[in-house]
C-alpha cells in the first residue's frame, strides 16, 4: 500500500496551513502594540516638525515636553477639564465614529467628505516665556483617493499658517502625493487665513497664485496633474478653520488667552 495519498497530502496541507496562520496571528499580535506605539511616535514627530521643533539629534519623547495637549469640545470652543478625557489616551479617530462622541454633518456643509465630525479634538500649544508662539491643529479629509490626515501649525495671531503636514493618505504618488513635496508645503508659510473682518479667505488657485497685490497674502500655487486632490486639501482647511471646525476655539484663545 502507498505510504502516500491524496488524503494525507491533504491533511498535512491543512496542518502546515494552520501553523503559519497561527505564526502570522500571533506575530501581528505580539506586534500590535509595538505598531501603535510608532504610530503615536511619528505623529508626534509630525507635531515637532509642522512646529518647527523637530531635531534629529533629539528623542522625540524629548522634544515634545515643548509641547502643551488639550483637549477641546469644538462646539462651545472652549477647553476640557482633564478629568473628563486624557489627553493621553484620547483616541480622536475612535471619537469621530462612535455616536455619543460625533455628530452627522449635513451634506451641504461636509467640505471635507467625512461624514461624521468628533465633539472634542486634540489640540497642541507651543508656547515661548509663557505666551502662546502657535496653536497646531489637527485636520483631516478626503482627498482623491484617500483620506488625508495631517497638521496645519498657526503662529501667535492664530490666523498666520507656519506649516502643514500629513501623516497619512495614499494620494498617487508623482501626482496627488505630491501634497508632501517640501517646495509646496513651504508655499504655506506665512500665509493669512482671514481676513481682517475674520471671513475666511486662503485659496489653493489653478496654476500659479499672486505674487503681489492683496490676495499674496491668501494664496499658493495648485498641483498640476493632481487638481482634485488639492480641491480636497483646500477644502478639509476650510471645513477645519470654519465655524463648524476650530474657529470658536481660535476666536475664544484670542480674546480669552489660553
Amino acid at each position: 500500500m502507498a505510504r502516500e495519498s491524496v488524503g494525507k497530502t491533504f491533511v498535512v496541507a491543512i496542518v502546515l496551513a494552520a501553523f503559519c496562520s497561527l505564526l502570522v496571528s500571533g506575530a501581528a499580535i505580539g506586534l500590535r502594540s509595538k505598531q501603535e506605539a510608532n504610530k503615536v511616535r511619528d505623529r508626534k514627530k509630525n507635531i515637532l516638525v509642522v512646529a518647527g521643533l523637530h531635531d534629529a539629534q533629539t528623542p522625540v519623547e524629548e522634544a515634545f515636553q515643548q509641547v502643551e495637549v488639550r483637549i477641546v469640545d469644538i462646539e462651545s470652543g472652549e477647553f476640557v477639564a482633564g478629568d473628563q478625557f486624557d489627553p493621553e489616551t484620547f483616541d480622536q479617530r475612535a471619537a469621530a465614529k462612535d455616536p455619543e462622541l460625533s455628530v452627522a454633518i449635513p451634506a451641504a456643509k461636509d467640505l471635507a467628505g467625512i461624514g461624521r465630525r468628533e465633539k472634542y479634538s486634540l489640540v497642541y500649544l507651543v508656547k515661548k516665556d509663557d505666551k502662546l508662539d502657535q496653536v497646531i491643529l489637527p485636520i483631516d479629509g478626503k482627498g482623491l483617493w484617500s483620506t488625508l490626515y495631517g497638521f496645519l501649525a498657526l503662529g501667535d495671531d492664530l490666523n498666520t499658517v507656519r506649516g502643514i503636514t500629513w501623516y497619512e493618505h495614499a494620494e498617487t504618488p508623482g501626482l496627488g502625493g505630491e501634497i508632501d513635496n517640501p517646495l509646496w508645503k513651504a508655499q504655506w508659510d506665512g500665509k493669512k487665513l482671514y481676513d481682517p473682518q475674520g471671513n475666511y479667505k486662503f485659496q489653493i488657485v489653478k496654476g500659479q497664485a499672486a505674487q503681489s497685490g492683496p490676495a499674496a497674502d491668501y494664496q499658493i500655487d495648485g498641483l498640476s496633474g493632481a487638481t482634485l486632490t488639492a480641491n480636497g486639501v483646500a477644502n478639509l482647511v476650510q471645513y477645519w478653520l470654519g465655524e463648524d471646525g476650530f474657529k470658536k476655539m481660535l476666536e475664544r484663545l484670542k480674546t480669552e488667552g489660553v
